[in-house]
């Protein structure tokens, strides 16, 4: 990190990991409304273990970039053996990346002993790489107290809600709305890191009254005074509440779309007739839900006197059909 390709690079592999989770769980959750169960990854169809390969390859690349490839001697160390001070953060982000490798190793190693708690372990594993990622970025060795800072402040936000969201999972496996948060906090980190590189080293986009100062090895982010520094960070914050709301957007819009794709949008009536022991089923056609509560309770009240009551869940036909009691005129 420090650079653009290095806030970027991170950044797309967060966003396509939260975009995957996220449509994954939504549709998971539409196809098994009732017996969902979140998973900490998700196999493709042509490799079951890609996205924890897709982990651990991202990973041993920040690595490699972080340690070999970006300093100047290919070497992170110093002369004396020592870590130069321009060098204290590659290795923080590199720790950072090498938490996820571990996450993901170990994930396809639990998977293959097929042992009961795999998943309970899994998701430990990846709040422990949350944690990981929240201490580095919170103890951060670089001088954080311009624009960059602020960016990474409001980033360690979005952190706390990945880390709190898989550790409520590990206990609530069933809750989609923890599985559903979960993705978009990540898709969000994703669109974050993207964002802060682009806008920390692109001279065309740093704010008015800042300047781009070359500092221990890495440019970053100066501004002239007081004012153009408080305008600075403004515009940082507004710029979060932005992507804020557009990610909420996003996600609703996504769960919209795939839930009407998978899992149907009708309501399905059962009747039962008292002493009938069989079930009829009938369709109706989408209606709003406010129709149908009312319905219901017409239809409740009118058969009160018959035995006769309604069971509601999502259809398709536009109107409630009725059964005659047998025997009834």
């Amino acid at each position: 990190m420090g650079t653009l390709i290095g806030h970027v690079a991170p950044g797309f592999g967060f966003l396509i990991i939260g975009l995957w989770h996220l449509y994954n769980h939504i549709k998971l959750h539409a196809l098994n409304p009732k017996s969902y169960i979140s998973s900490p990854w998700f196999s493709t169809p042509k490799s079951k273990y890609f996205e924890l390969f897709f982990i651990m390859a991202t990973s041993t690349a920040s690595i490699s970039m972080e340690l070999f490839i970006g300093p100047s001697r290919h070497n992170p160390l110093d002369h004396d053996g020592t870590i130069p001070s321009n060098h204290l953060h590659n290795f923080e982000h590199s720790l950072i990346s090498m938490t996820f490798f571990v996450y993901a190793a170990f994930a396809i190693i639990l998977d293959n002993i097929h042992t009961e708690t795999r998943n309970t372990l899994t998701n430990l594993l990846a709040s422990i790489a949350f944690a990981q990622q929240l201490l580095l970025f919170h103890l951060h060795s670089a001088d954080h107290s311009g624009p960059e800072g602020q960016y990474h402040l409001l980033l360690q936000l979005v952190i706390i809600v990945s880390l709190l969201t898989t550790l409520m999972g590990i206990s609530m496996p069933r809750s989609f709305l923890i599985s559903f948060v979960r993705s978009l906090s990540i898709f969000f980190q994703g669109l974050w890191f993207i964002l802060m590189g682009f806008m920390l080293w692109t001279p065309s986009l740093i704010p008015k009254g800042c300047f781009m100062n070359f500092e221990e090895g890495h440019n970053v982010v100066r501004c002239n005074d007081h004012g153009a520094l408080h305008r600075a960070i403004s515009l940082v914050n507004i710029q979060f509440s932005l992507c804020f709301i557009l990610v909420t957007i996003f996600g609703m819009s996504l769960y919209v779309l795939l839930i009407q794709f998978y899992g149907g949008n009708g309501i399905m009536v059962h009747y039962f007739s008292s002493g009938v022991d069989e079930e009829d089923e009938y369709r109706v056609e989408n209606k709003s839900s406010d129709y149908f509560e009312s319905q219901e309770r017409r239809e409740a009240s009118s058969f009160a006197d018959t035995g006769v009551y309604l069971r509601g869940r999502r259809t398709r036909n536009p109107f409630i059909l009725t059964k005659e009691r047998e025997g009834e005129h």
